[in-house]
Formats: C-alpha cells, structure tokens, sequence
C-alpha cells in the first residue's frame, strides 16, 4: 500500500491515565524511582519505560514523538522547544571540528546564520549551492563533507529539492542527507524517498494555530538515541526541551493536519493560478510554470495538494509594503512572518525571515525585494479572498483596473 502518513497519525490510539480519550500531561519535571538500582540504570540507559528528567524526555513528549514518527514514516523522533532547537542538535551531532556540510542556498534565514555564521567557530564549513542542480552539489562535496542539507520545499523561493536523487547521491558518498520538511508536511514524506533524517517547526502548519513554537527530528532509533545520550547527545546537553503542556496541544492538533493542509493547499492553488492569470509573477509548486513542477508531483501524496505557500514580486519592497498594509486594513490576513496559521500571513522574506542572508547573496538567488511570501489560511471563500485582494492590487496599481 501507498505510505499515507495521515492513515498512520490515525491508526495511533492512546488512552490516559484514567482512561481518556487524550494521553494525560505529564506534569512533572523529575520523576521518582522506587529503587536506588533503577535510578542508576537509566542514567546508564539500561532501564525500558522510566523516566529521569524533563530535560531527557516525558511520557507526553513521547507521545508526541511518536505521532511525528509514524507521521514521517521513521522508527522514532525527539520533539524540541523550536524548530532551531531541532536544526542545530542535528548538525552538532553529525558534525565535529574539520566537517563540512553541503547546503541549499535558499533556507530558512536562521538556519543560514547558523550554518555561515555559528557553526565556523567550530571549525564546521558548509557550502551554499542550488540544491536544485545535482552536478554543482556533487562537485561541492568534498572528502570532509558529512552532511546534505535542503529543505524538502524551500524558505522563500519555493524551490523543490529532488529528495530520491539527493539520496542517492548521498549513499554514493556516505553522507547523512538531512530534510527541512516544513513547508510540506503530509504533501511529501521525505524519509519514504531516502532521506536519513527529517526536520519540522512544528510552529507552522503542524500545530496550525501560531500559539507555541516547537520542533522535531524524526530518524532511526539509533540516531535519536545519539541525541538523547547524557553524556554526548546535542539535544540533551543543549537543552531545547519541549513543555509537556505544549506537546499535548501539539498532539491535539496534529489530528486536524489533514484536513488543513487540503484546504491550505486548495487555497493556495486558486489564489496562484487567479494570480499568475493577471500577470503578476507568481512562483507555486503546483503551477505547471514552476521549474520543479514535475519533481514535486513525483514525491507526492496527491490528496494533500501542493502546499499553502506561493510568492509573488510586485516590483519594489515599497509596492510590497504597501500592499501588505492595505491586505491587513482589509481583513484579509495578518503582516506576520512565520506560517501555517488559519488566517493568510504575509511577509516580504528579504527584509524579515530571510534578512540574515547578505543582501548580494539574495541577489545572485533570486530574492527580490518585491517578493511577498503568502501562507495561504483556511478561508472559506477563496474567491472573495481573491477578488478584494484584486480591488487591493489596482488600487496601488500593482494591477491595472479594468476599462469599460
């Protein structure tokens, strides 16, 4: 049968302590042991189904693991208290001083300040190269090389990484390929396609409701073990620990990721083929003008759709501005970075989530100052949604109105 990761979030059941139809919190930040015995066996890690310390892991933590896991189709995954508390152990626990990393050169603006600006004081290199173009990452790798870093769907630009070609090409080199899947949860199951380790903020779409920020790292046992050592795991001795209380609402809305990422992609679709109809530049994975169009299509679950991200260029970070002042006046989302929440949000990435990337290197990528990025909510009316954003567009003359 074909992987379909909503069926597996389904089939999980959990029972709560008294009985009930959600897991119960584990609101506790340490935990007893009956015996001085066991209490040293899992600090040793030789104790199956005990508990330490928050910091390490909870039942409700595990919980949501394990939701995430079956969700991304791997054997387990260790939440984190956001999603650069997931990025950052995973690159430290891969890499030692002397490594290097090949990274797409369109990511998330704090991966790419922790990749060009942190991880050098360890001696850790990486280079920033069209993940879409397989003969320039290939001729990036290098004998210290450990790692392929892309995000499944790419912050900003929306660029599509090949993920069974990067796999490929990373067992030809026995390199750990690491996935972003953010922008794409439930549409693309990276790991199903190769990938040795997958990502998510689950402050985005996965939680759905801009409340908390929290992370992830879905992988084999073993890797997430590695993560959790006490004595040499990154994610345990950097500390990003994850509130039980939010993992339980985590975990109550990963039940409607499903139903929100069709219309989220839905949505998207509409307002992206309307948008591109009128002339102006639009880049969506599902429009068949987009340069991966193809390649997405051969990675996805089709019943999800292709996203609730598209951007558009109106020309100038003024005209950007504007635009997006007069959107919010008129009810149609938020001027907000970040995404996935049920109103649409709208941001120009060049001088807010991006802003971390050197102004020429945004340039020679593409990334325009009039480039507003749209996570597309989950509005009822797609149509009114699009026809006052024309009314918006015209009246800034970013659209020329209509003649009669």
């Amino acid at each position: 049968m074909k992987f379909n990761p909503a069926n597996n979030i389904q089939d999980l059941q959990y029972f709560g302590e008294f009985g009930g139809v959600n897991p119960s919190i584990s609101d506790a930040s340490t935990y007893t042991f009956l015996s001085a015995k066991t209490m040293f066996d899992t600090f040793e890690g030789n104790a199956d189904g005990c508990y330490l310390y928050s910091r390490h892991t909870s039942p409700s933590n595990l919980y949501l693991g394990e939701a995430l896991a079956a969700m991304e189709g791997t054997e387990t995954a260790n939440v984190s208290a956001s999603g650069m508390g997931a990025i950052t152990p995973v690159i430290l626990q891969l890499c030692k001083s002397g490594d290097h990393i090949v990274s797409s050169r369109t990511i998330y603006g704090g991966t790419y300040a922790f990749l060009k600006n942190f991880t050098p004081r360890f001696q850790i290199e990486t280079s920033f190269v069209d993940m879409t173009k397989l003969d320039l990452v290939e001729a990036a790798i290098t004998p210290k090389t450990k790692v392929l870093y892309c995000e499944a769907v790419s912050n900003p630009l929306l660029e599509v990484a090949d993920i069974a070609a990067l796999a490929k090409l990373a067992k030809k080199y026995n390199l750990q390929l690491v996935v972003d899947n953010t922008f794409s949860p439930l549409s693309i199951a990276p790991a199903t396609l190769g990938a040795d380790v997958v990502i998510h903020s689950l402050t985005k779409f996965i939680n759905g409701a801009s409340d908390t920020v929290g992370g992830v790292v879905c992988g084999t046992q073993a890797f997430i073990d590695q993560l959790r050592n006490v004595n040499d795991g990154a994610s345990m001795l950097l500390g990003a620990t994850m509130d039980s209380l939010r993992s339980a609402s985590v975990l109550k809305n990963l039940r409607t990721l499903h139903i929100r990422m069709k219309q989220h992609s839905a949505n998207a679709m509409y307002l992206a083929t309307m948008f591109e109809a009128d002339g102006l530049k639009t880049v969506y994975p599902g429009l068949p003008s987009h340069p991966s169009h193809e390649i997405f299509k051969s990675m996805m679950n089709t019943e999800y759709g292709f996203g609730g991200m598209l951007t558009i260029d109106v020309g100038s970070i003024d005209k950007a501005n504007d635009l997006m002042e007069l959107m919010q006046q008129k009810n149609l989302g938020y001027l907000a970075v970040s995404l996935g929440f049920y109103k649409t949000l709208f941001s120009a990435p060049g001088t807010s989530t991006s802003s971390e990337i050197p102004e020429e290197e945004q340039v020679e990528m593409g990334l325009t100052d009039g480039l507003i990025r749209f996570s597309v909510g989950l509005d009822h009316d797609i149509q009114r949604t699009y026809t006052i954003m024309c009314e918006c567009m015209k009246q800034l003359n970013i659209l020329k109105p209509v003649m009669v």
